[in-house]
């Protein structure tokens, strides 16, 4: 059972103001050393090559006369953030599960406030979304994973994620991705018979025969059941920015643009891989 956070004794008393839910962007005075102590515990690991590594890893000068550890830890701001989260990669990119200092980390960015997290698989920070939330995106990640008619949604879907709230997001990269799970998780369902569908297609396919597919969704007489779905789907699709080349610049999509598609895109596939939405012929 969860319970809301304790407030201060001083706030109970109407004294100062509850800032506990504050969450701080940077590293505040308060995270500086705890963090910096946890990156050169991590960096010492297997006599220093850790440290070693993320040093060449992120272009940090060692003098002959310096502990790369050290210099590693040294840093601060999202420097210091940009150290955890290569550390974090690094782990995961050799395999090493289970470690409790990555729990512990985990624990010391909750205490601190900290707007980051780790990265449910542990591969990096994250920034913090509403729990509920990410938890259907996660819940939709393992569905998709085990449904095989779905391909790569799964894949797509979590790198769509990791594009939008990682550390240093790419929000062309998360739209693209966003599109990639939707294409994966409908093609068996709107053209399976196309090798080539793309969302665009798929839009043309229902546009077309829109008789042949139906949701879960009860719709009134002469309703169009797939006109939800459709939706969704053609808000995504033109949505997108920098599909195609042309004469004139591309806009790349922004942050805010590539998190909603992403929150879309995770719906879509939630929908096709649970039989939400299903073909009669």
């Amino acid at each position: 059972m969860t319970t809301a956070p304790r407030r201060r004794f001083s706030v109970r008393l109407g004294i100062t103001e509850d800032t506990s839910d504050a969450l701080y962007e940077g590293v505040p005075d308060h995270l500086l050393r705890p963090l910096q102590r946890w990156v050169f515990t991590m960096a010492e690991l297997s006599h220093g090559y850790i440290g070693k590594t993320m040093c060449l890893r992120l272009r940090l000068t060692v003098s002959d006369n310096t502990n790369a550890s050290w210099r590693l830890s040294q840093q601060a701001g999202m420097e210091l953030f940009d150290a955890v989260d290569e550390i974090l990669a690094f782990l995961v990119e050799m395999d090493i599960h289970d470690h409790s200092e990555v729990g512990d980390l985990g624990i010391m960015l909750d205490d601190a406030g900290s707007a980051y997290r780790v990265a449910d698989d542990n591969s990096g920070l994250e920034l913090r979304v509403s729990t509920g939330v990410s938890e259907a995106v996660r819940q939709t990640v393992a569905d998709a994973a085990v449904t095989t008619s779905a391909g790569s949604a799964a894949e797509h879907l979590a790198v769509a994620w990791r594009a939008t709230y990682g550390l240093h997001p790419d929000p062309v990269r998360a739209y693209s991705e966003a599109i990639k799970a939707v294409e994966c998780a409908a093609h068996s369902v709107i053209q399976p018979n196309h090798g080539r569908a793309t969302l665009g297609t798929m839009l043309g396919e229902i546009g077309n025969a829109r008789s042949k597919f139906t949701t879960v969704i009860s719709t009134p007489p002469n309703g169009d059941p797939i006109a939800p779905v459709e939706a969704m789907m053609r808000a995504l699709w033109d949505g997108q920015t920098t599909r195609h080349g042309k004469q004139t610049p591309s806009v790349p999509e922004t942050l805010e643009a590539a998190r909603a598609g992403v929150h879309l895109a995770a719906t879509l596939v939630q929908w096709f891989t649970s039989a939400a939405v299903v073909r009669s012929s």
